[in-house]
Order: structure tokens, then sequence, then C-alpha cells
């Protein structure tokens, strides 16, 4: 389970409820009431959900509950314990052959993983193997692009769906402005809750979800990534400790580019 993004998502949606409870002066419900806006919401969720079926296919559209189901239970990818299984085909290989490694192999429930050590046994070109296994992950890359670019179409149009819902209560704003008792204050707040319900929806909703969803994505890409180096320094013979070293320094040099990128503005 996904604690922080659970944590975070509750605290960022305490937070705005909080706000908007203590700032009215009328109690919590008059408060929350000031914020509830119907045509405002069908403006900016209808608006914005309606683009994003217009812009993706079904295929996509049906992943949307997976995705969420990712962000909350992410699959479990350490790579400590790649780095682990794969010193012991290491040292398996080493002292038995090639062959030893079917069936612990069969017994591993990573299929990247099981499929990289099969390729290996199997006597198939170094060169091949490595390609086909590098292709798997620009694959699976391309694959989890598409969540990911679903959550970042939906960061986009939040904002855009909010302006628009502004737009459209400012003009029905200024056509009553000559009319006798209009409430211009009253007008002026429905036009700015859509600009609060789209921030809110890219913010709060889709930008947790995208980064959740990246988080996982990297976290199995290197795992993927180092089944990739240590299955081929098996294949060419490699000391089994040299291998650990060679697959922790990729681990933590990961580590560092993640700390520099977090610190990119």
């Amino acid at each position: 389970m996904n604690l922080t993004f659970i944590i975070g998502s509750i605290v960022a949606w305490g937070m705005v409820l909080f706000g908007i409870i203590s700032g009215g002066e009328e109690g919590p419900l008059a408060s929350i009431l000031v914020f509830t806006h119907l045509p405002s919401a069908l403006i900016v969720v209808g608006g914005v959900f309606g683009v994003l079926i217009a812009s993706f296919p079904m295929e996509v559209l049906k992943t949307v509950p997976k995705l969420v189901k990712i962000a909350v239970f992410p699959p479990k990818h350490k790579p400590k314990e790649y780095i682990d299984q794969i010193e012991l085909f290491a040292q398996t290989a080493r002292s038995k052959g090639l062959l030893a490694l079917e069936d612990p192999a069969n017994k591993c429930e990573d299929v990247f993983l099981k499929q990289a050590i099969m390729l290996v046994v199997d006597a198939n070109d170094p060169d091949k193997v490595r390609a086909m296994l590098e292709d798997s992950i620009e694959f699976t890359t391309e694959r989890h692009s598409v969540g990911i670019s679903v959550c970042e179409k939906g960061m986009a149009l939040g904002p855009a769906f909010g302006m628009i819902g502004t737009l459209i209560g400012l003009i029905l704003m200024l056509v009553t402005l000559g009319n006798e008792g209009s409430d211009l204050g009253g007008s002026m707040a429905v036009a700015l809750i859509t600009t609060f319900y789209g921030s809110l929806l890219a913010n709060v909703l889709f930008a947790p979800l995208g980064s959740a969803l990246k988080n996982a994505h990297n976290k199995e890409v290197l795992c993927m990534q180092l089944v990739v180096e240590g299955v081929m320094s098996i294949a060419a013979g490699s000391n089994p400790r040299l291998i650990r070293e060679k697959l922790e320094f990729m681990l933590a040099k990961s580590d560092v580019s993640k700390g520099k990128a977090a610190g990119t503005v």
C-alpha cells in the first residue's frame, strides 16, 4: 500500500476542507454550501472527463480504475531483493553451470527475471538476449506512459475548464449588470468557483495520481535494468560478488539521479 499517496491525499483534501469551514462565519455547513455550485461542477468535472474520453481510445479509458489501484497499491518492486536473487543465481551458475538455473528460474515469481534467466539457459546469443530484454523495457515504458499521459492531460484540462467556467460566469454577470437588484458579489463568487474546482481537480487529484504512477514506473524499470545487467553478467561468467557490487552501484547512481531531478525546478 502506498501510504504516502493515501496520507498526502487525505491531508490535501482535509486542509482544503478545513480552510473552507474555518473561513466562514455562519457555520461549517453554510461555508460548504457557498462552495457548492452544481453548474460549475458540471462545467469543470464534466468538461474535463468529456475531453479525456474524446482524447483516448476506450482501451486506455478502461485501464483508469487499474491506474488508481496501482497508485494506491503499487506492485512490489524492491531493487535490493532483485540484487539478492541475482547474486544467488550467479552463485549457482558459477558452481553448477548455467543449466542449473532452469529449476530455480521456474520458481521465480517475477516474469521478466524468469524469462531473462531462461534466455541465458537456452544458450542464446548474448547480444540478441540483451536486445530482447531492452526492447521489453521500452515496451513497458511506452505502455506505462499512456496511463501517465491521462493524468497529465487531466492536470492541463482542470485549470482550462476552470477558466472557461469563470468566463461563462463573468459573461452572465455582465449581461445582468444593468438589471435592478442584480447581485454582483454573488455572481462574481459563482464565476470564481469554477476556477477553484479546476485547480482542485488538477492539483489535488490528477497531480498526485500522476506522480504515484511515475514513481511506480521508475521503480519497475530500475528493477528491470538490474535484471538485464545482472543476467548478462551471469552469462559472461562474472564473479557473483562483482555482479552484486555492479548492481548496487547502479542502485546508488539511480538514487542520486532521482535526488537531482527532485531538486530541479
